[in-house]
C-alpha cells in the first residue's frame, strides 16, 4: 500500500502532531505498507521535516497551512499529483485553523479526497457535541456558540461522508450513530506510544517535580495551576517544583508568556518551552505527578496514555471525556472540580504527600496503558485500508 497521511507532524507544533509522529513510525515497519506519503503543513522559517532511516520510505509534500482558506483544495491537489492507495486523515476539528471557517473548511478536505476516486479514512479525536465552546476558545458569546454549534453539525455530516471515520471513545460512536445515522464509525483503540519497560516508581533525589504538558491557552490554561502550586508551597512537606512543558496553543499564542510575567514572584516553576520527542521520556521520568489543568476535554488524551506508559499519577478536572476514559480503560487518579483552586490544591496534595498512594495509581495507570501498543493499533487500521482499497472511493 501506498498510504498518504494528513496531518500536523514534527517539529510542527500542532495538534496531534505527536500521535501523528509514533503512528508513522509504527507504519513504516510494515511489511504492507511500499511508501508513506506525508501531507503536511507549512513550519516556520528555519524547521524542515526529517524522518529517520525505515524500512519503508517516506515522501514529504508540504501543501496546506494552519488558517487558510484554501487548505481543503490544495489537500485534494496533492493527492492527485501523488495518488496513493488510501489516505488516511489524523484530525481534529481545530487542525486546520484557529477560526470557525478555516477550521471547518479545512474538514472538507477528506468528502473531497473521497469525490476525487481515493479512499479516505479518518481519525477523528473530538466531536463538537462534547466539546465546551467557550473554555476551548471557540465561543466567547452564546451566540456565536450556537452558531459554531450548528456549523459544527453540517460540517460533521459532510466529515461522515468519507469513507470510514474511527473515534476512540465509545461514547462518540454513540453520538455519530445515533445523532447523524453513520453506519461507517467504528471504534479504534488509542494507543500506547512507547512499549515502556515496567518503570521505577521512586522519585529521582531533588524537589518533587508537579508537571504538566501539552499546548496551554485556550481549555487548558495553568494560571489556576499555579496559583494551587502556590499554596502547596506554603505547607510543603519537601521541596517542590512546578514544570509547565509545552507551547502555547494555536489560538492563544503568548498566554505562556503571559502567566510567566503575571506570576513572577512564584519561585520554583519552569516553563521547558517546546519538548522535542527525544526529550520527553526525561520529562515524564522526572515528574512525582502530571497534573491536567483542563476546563473541558477535546477527546481522549495521549498525554494521559503517555503519562500511563511512564507510571505516572495524574490529577485529572473530573469532566467529559476524562471520566469516560478513566472507566473504560482502567486508568486511576485524583480528581478535581474544574475552575477550583482548593480542589486542585487538594488532588494534588493527596499524591504528593502519600509516596504509597503515588506509586499505586502509577502502577494502576502503568497497567491501564500497557493495554494496546501503537504497533498493534496501526495493524487494526491496515485491515481496514486493505478492504477500503478492494471497495474503491465508492
Amino acid at each position: 500500500m501506498r498510504i498518504a497521511i494528513v496531518s500536523t507532524y514534527p517539529p510542527g507544533k500542532g495538534s496531534l502532531n505527536e500521535y501523528a509522529f509514533h503512528f508513522v513510525r509504527h507504519l513504516r515497519q510494515k511489511a504492507e505498507v511500499s511508501e508513506v506519503i506525508m501531507l503536511v503543513d507549512e513550519l516556520p522559517p528555519g524547521d524542515q521535516y526529517q524522518f529517520e532511516d525505515a524500512p519503508v520510505p517516506v515522501k514529504v509534500e508540504v501543501c496546506w497551512r494552519f488558517g487558510a482558506l484554501d487548505n481543503a483544495l490544495r489537500i485534494r491537489r496533492a493527492v492527485k499529483q501523488h495518488q496513493p492507495d488510501i489516505v488516511f486523515f489524523n484530525l481534529q476539528f481545530a487542525t486546520f485553523g484557529g477560526s470557525p471557517v478555516a477550521a471547518s473548511l479545512g474538514l472538507l478536505a477528506a468528502p473531497l479526497v473521497r469525490l476525487s476516486g481515493v479512499p479516505a479514512a479518518v481519525l477523528l479525536h473530538n466531536i463538537t457535541e462534547t466539546v465546551d465552546l467557550k473554555s476551548a476558545g471557540f465561543g466567547d458569546n452564546p451566540i456565536k456558540a450556537a452558531l459554531i454549534r450548528i456549523f459544527g453539525t453540517v460540517f460533521t455530516r459532510f466529515l461522515l461522508t468519507s469513507n470510514l471515520i474511527a473515534v476512540t471513545i465509545p461514547l462518540y460512536v454513540d453520538i455519530l450513530e445515533k445523532k447523524y445515522g453513520a453506519p461507517n464509525v467504528f471504534l479504534a483503540p488509542h494507543g500506547v506510544f512507547e512499549e515502556t519497560p515496567e518503570p521505577d516508581f521512586n522519585l529521582p533525589p531533588g524537589a518533587a517535580q508537579i508537571m504538566t504538558f501539552g499546548k496551554f491557552g485556550t481549555y487548558k490554561r495553568v494560571d489556576m495551576l499555579i496559583e494551587a502550586f502556590r499554596g502547596l508551597r506554603r505547607q510543603a512537606k519537601q521541596p517542590l517544583e512546578l514544570v509547565i512543558a509545552g507551547t502555547d496553543s494555536p489560538n492563544a499564542a503568548g498566554y505562556l508568556e503571559s502567566m510567566r510575567q503575571q506570576y513572577a514572584d512564584v519561585p520554583d516553576v519552569r516553563y521547558t518551552g517546546y519538548v522535542a520527542e527525544d526529550d520527553v521520556p526525561r520529562i515524564f521520568n522526572e515528574a512525582a505527578v502530571v497534573v491536567f489543568p483542563y476546563s473541558s476535554t477535546t477527546g481522549s488524551s495521549g498525554v494521559l496514555h503517555q503519562a500511563g506508559s511512564y507510571g505516572k499519577a495524574a490529577v485529572l478536572p473530573n469532566i467529559g471525556d476524562f471520566a469516560h476514559l478513566v472507566t473504560e480503560e482502567g486508568y486511576r487518579a485524583e480528581f478535581f472540580q474544574p475552575e477550583d483552586v482548593a480542589s486542585l490544591e487538594t488532588a494534588i496534595a493527596r499524591i504528593i504527600d502519600d509516596p504509597d498512594h503515588r506509586r499505586e495509581l502509577g502502577l494502576a495507570n502503568y497497567a491501564a496503558a500497557r493495554g494496546i501498543p501503537m504497533r498493534d493499533v496501526v495493524d487494526w487500521y491496515l485491515l481496514h485500508f486493505e478492504q477500503l482499497i478492494k471497495q474503491g472511493a465508492k
